[in-house]
């Protein structure tokens, strides 16, 4: 019965997904315009909701209604596997789409399915962008002698109408990447970190094309000697003004995502980046509210799960410990609720008041929530200037006994596959190591328990020999004496490129620092707890439904009176302006209503866990480092350090380790996290086609 009403749920989605898609494709034609939208205006519009229920119906409501079905998909698939197991295939149908295509720039490593959808996307907004320059252009010449206009600048201004259309439909796609919560995307099997680059892509092509279009206005109205216009807010029609200024906030958004400026100055693109608020605001005042709904499906979702990320920033969580590296790396470890799941590479954004109150940076989760069940860890290495002071605060010689954290997260896939490989290939650069440190524990939690597990080869690129202290992160500090590592096979092979021999003594220790609790303070736990998606999907649809109610009501009993549906009396602008607020108000009043809940129900485990008294441990001890070519099954209970292979002054040959590696296995899962080149590298020698055993994925957090 399970399977029957996931495959009935699915089907669902399908086929509203499939007829969103076909509403898409059939927009830019006379068709829809003059067949399709007129009959469906004829039975939409009425006096509770006006014009603008024919475009909630067409645009809003399939998106929500798939977002709503995929968190109930994903809620109960959950439960399935919780329940009886993931069951993991050794080949994938779908392995060979999932191979790098592409692995240079300007895109960087594209998988084929990646540039499948890349191609359909861009054949979409092709398709559109001629379908509308052509009926446009069709009678301009006679328009043209009617209006005493030449044909060229006629053609100008229809140029300029066309990309503003088109530049909606990249509009529309733009904002969900970066819904981090989304279950859309983890029904397509993606992260909020791996679609960075979609919205990154997304808004080069939506700036580029919005550019065009408003130039081509300006133009049009500098040879006709109408520049007045670019003054103009009607009331009734479109807004020139409103435009302008959200092209204007788009144009600073734009130029502040410079690759150089990014890197370089990444409080500037933040606080830059706070300009979608009124790109969206005075875009919505340029187009109306009615032809605004074409982007808003991606907006209302990306603004519940940003308010739900509000909700859960405003808590101080309890911070147990911290473990300070000789290779000026910090791991700060988090109390944890039981009821808080996640998977390996998830991500959480910290938040530290004392160095900052404004910035978010994400950091891959390492431990293991099979493996660490009352605790959360991070690890950051000191490079930009907000992990310097966070490395000089704790590394003093009187460090602090308290800091306050703030948490969003964590964030990751709905599950992992990484079983289902004969052997994983780990290759990581410097601090790249660190999602590798949630699989290792992960895997090894699964091996501890008897189950089977891949073997690992674990390749680590590093600067210095100071770095290498990093590997003592594999274990955690408390449960590690009870497992049984003579059942887990890992390999471990270090390079330190810029060393020829180690520099690191016997006195670069590990040091722990253990901070005061405070019974403010709370441990990490899901926003809307163990139930999220369950509890996502009700947000998602009681939202939508007041927002339906409130505007019905206000529509009915004062803005028909007033216009009738005739939509040439009430101020567009201020029906714009109602409609958001609403919106604001349904997602702010049931998001609050849900979290408040919630954080009522699990009151009483959070007191438990905010009364537990963490013992004072004893000192760590320190790592060095020799030569060790043994497995690691030999040495069950010795350190992970210990059984490395260390190669100094040397880089590693991935191709022929790579290779090598992949002898005699039916299935070989190449993970690679680190510098943009490595990936590259590595992504190249999976491409190559000389072994068609190698299942390619790459972590990159170059945000």
């Amino acid at each position: 019965m399970e399977r029957i009403g996931a495959a009935i749920m699915v089907l669902m989605i399908m086929v509203v997904f499939v007829g969103h898609m076909m509403i898409w494709m059939v927009m830019p034609t006379s068709t829809f315009f003059m067949g399709w939208l007129p009959e469906i205006h004829s039975k939409t519009d009425s006096t509770y909701f006006g014009n603008q229920g024919a475009a909630m119906l067409i645009y809003l409501f399939p998106i929500l209604f798939i977002a709503t079905l995929g968190c109930l998909y994903l809620h109960f698939e959950k439960n399935t596997i919780d329940h009886r197991g993931k069951k993991e295939t050794k080949n994938s149908r779908f392995s060979l789409w999932k191979q790098p295509a592409m692995v240079k720039r300007p895109l960087g490593i594209v998988s084929w399915i990646e540039l499948s959808f890349l191609s359909m996307f861009i054949a979409l907004v092709a398709w559109s962008a001629s379908s509308y320059f052509y009926r446009m252009f069709q009678h301009i010449t006679q328009q043209a002698s009617q209006e005493g206009e030449p044909v060229w600048k006629t053609k100008l201004e229809m140029s300029g109408l066309a990309l503003g259309l088109v530049g909606n439909i990249c509009l529309a796609f733009l904002f969900y990447p970066v819904t981090r919560g989304s279950s859309i995307l983890k029904l397509i099997g993606l992260t909020s970190e791996a679609s960075i680059k979609y919205h990154i892509w997304l808004g080069h092509i939506t700036m580029i094309i919005f550019t065009s279009h408003g130039l081509c206005y300006i133009i049009f109205w500098a040879t006709t000697h109408q520049i007045s216009q670019m003054l103009k807010w009607d009331k009734i029609l479109i807004s020139n003004l409103a435009g302008e200024i959200a092209l204007l906030s788009g144009l600073a958004m734009w130029m502040t995502s410079i690759p150089r400026i990014r890197q370089k100055i990444f409080e500037l693109f933040f606080y830059t980046h706070q300009l979608y608020i009124v790109f969206v605001v005075f875009f919505v005042f340029h187009v109306g509210f009615s032809y605004a709904s074409i982007m808003l499906p991606g907006f209302y979702l990306f603004l519940i799960d940003r308010f739900l990320r509000f909700l859960q920033s405003q808590q101080r969580i309890r911070l147990v410990s911290a473990r300070i590296l000789p290779c000026e790396t910090v791991e700060l470890n988090f109390s944890k609720s039981p009821g808080l799941s996640y998977s390996p590479t998830s991500i959480v954004f910290v938040n530290l008041p004392a160095i900052s109150r404004l910035q978010w940076h994400p950091f891959t989760v390492t431990s293991s929530e099979s493996l660490d069940p009352e605790k959360l860890s991070v690890v950051i290495k000191r490079e930009g200037r907000w992990s310097q002071k966070l490395y000089q605060m704790l590394s003093s010689p009187s460090p602090i006994d308290r800091l306050d954290v703030s948490i969003e997260g964590p964030y990751g896939p709905a599950s992992t596959h990484f079983t289902r490989h004969d052997k994983l290939v780990l290759v990581s650069g410097g601090s790249g190591i660190t999602p590798f440190i949630s699989i290792i524990r992960d895997l090894l939690s699964q091996a501890s328990t008897g189950k089977n597990t891949p073997q690992i080869l674990l390749i680590c690129a590093f600067k210095k020999s100071t770095d290498l202290t990093m590997l003592d992160l594999i274990l955690p500090v408390s449960g590690s004496s009870t497992l049984d590592l003579s059942l887990f096979q890992l390999q471990i092979e270090a390079y330190v490129t810029r060393e020829t021999e180690s520099t690191t003594s016997n006195q670069d220790f590990l040091r722990a620092i253990w901070f005061k609790p405070n019974p403010a303070d709370a441990p990490v736990s899901a926003v809307l707890g163990p139930k999220t998606l369950l509890w996502l999907a009700a947000i998602i649809a009681s939202s939508f439904i007041l927002f339906l109610v409130l505007i019905g009501i206000l529509t009915r009993y004062y803005i028909y009176p007033i216009d009738q549906n005739t939509n040439m009396i009430y101020s567009t602008s201020w029906r714009s302006t109602l409609n958001m607020l609403f919106i604001c108000i349904s997602i702010a009043l049931t998001s609050t209503t849900a979290f408040l809940w919630n954080k009522k129900l699990y009151a009483n485990e959070t007191k438990q866990i905010q009364d537990l008294q963490t013992p004072t441990p004893m000192a760590s001890p320190g790592s060095w480092f020799y030569n060790a070519d043994r497995e690691l099954e030999s040495l069950p209970r010795q350190s992970f350090v210990q059984a490395t292979n260390v190669h100094y002054g040397e880089r590693p040959n991935l191709k022929k380790i790579v290779l090598l590696e992949s002898e005699g296995c039916s299935s070989v899962g190449v993970l690679v996290s680190g510098p943009r080149r490595m990936r590259q590298e590595v992504a190249r020698i999976c491409a190559s086609g000389l072994i068609d055993n190698l299942h390619f994925e790459s972590m990159s957090f170059s945000w």
